[in-house]
């Protein structure tokens, strides 16, 4: 009997305020359950705009703890109820002045897992998120979830192939990359790179953007999401590129080790020969 999860992402429009973006997401992912899904995901800081196209210091209330903070609270009863795997994007605060652009996952019966903080923070306009956030500090988590291996990665941090690996490494099945990017920035990396990882690493990718044009900016977020196979294939169509869409897709992990057994990446990798990579 083929290994199949049923998994789903959602990309989502601005609404206005955390109330009811946090509602909104919440009827995405009982209409996913509904459909059979066991893991959903959500976009970068999917809570609050992507206030990181200006740099104010009032940004800073849309901040809260991880994993005792409001929506945490309410995206783990969100888990028990629908059965479902839930990758949970936010900003976070640990301590006055420690700041971070997280993904907590939330295992299917409302458990926290733990976190992934983005490793590659960037600071150009209309992304100035060095404003905001820390540089990632808690490695490359591969989380034992109900559905199998689950990893984080987020954005900016998709140009950067280490992580892609080391998630690899650490035995990661499917990995989220929820995202806020814009046209004519990056649009013609976004069906490159995620594929490429994929095929590099062999295993699932769930790609989500924003979609939409929000008040803090003039980003226009693309959407187009999708989940692409360790083959470099797209699973199913490809999300629109002007409205909120839910997307869910069977993912047959068996593929992973069919790829893996006929690719062999893994076995001919040189980790001895690579020692220049790391240093600065």
């Amino acid at each position: 009997m083929a290994n199949v999860v049923r998994a789903a992402l959602v990309q989502a429009t601005w609404t206005g305020d955390t109330a009811s973006m946090i509602a909104k997401h919440e009827e995405h992912a009982r209409a996913a359950a509904r459909q059979g899904a066991k893991i959903i995901g959500f976009q970068e800081v999917f809570n609050s705009p992507y206030f990181c196209q200006v740099q104010e210091p009032e940004h800073y209330r849309w901040a809260e703890p991880v994993p005792d903070g409001p929506t945490m609270r309410r995206m783990r009863e969100l888990a028990r109820e629908t059965g479902m795997v839930i990758v949970v994007p936010v900003f976070e605060v640990e301590q006055s002045g420690f700041y971070y652009n997280t993904a907590a996952v939330i295992d299917a019966d409302g458990s926290y897992l733990g976190k992934y903080r983005k490793h590659h923070i960037p600071q150009v306009k209309g992304f100035w998120e060095k404003y905001y956030f820390k540089p990632g500090n808690l490695g490359w988590p591969v989380f034992d979830t109900a559905v199998g291996k689950v990893g984080v990665y987020i954005c900016y941090d998709r140009h950067f192939p280490e992580g892609w690996r080391q998630l690899g490494l650490n035995g990661a099945q499917l990995v989220y990359n929820p995202s806020a990017t814009h046209r004519g920035l990056s649009s013609y990396l976004w069906r490159l790179e995620q594929p490429a990882a994929a095929v590099a690493n062999e295993y699932f990718v769930a790609a989500i953007n924003r979609v939409g044009r929000e008040e803090y900016g003039d980003n226009d977020f693309y959407g187009t999401s999708y989940f692409v196979d360790p083959r470099g294939q797209f699973v199913g169509d490809v999300a629109d590129d002007a409205k909120e869409e839910l997307l869910v897709r069977d993912l047959d992990f068996d593929l992973i080790e069919e790829v893996r057994q006929q690719w062999a990446f893994y076995r001919d990798r040189r980790p001895d020969a690579y020692e220049g990579l790391v240093q600065p």
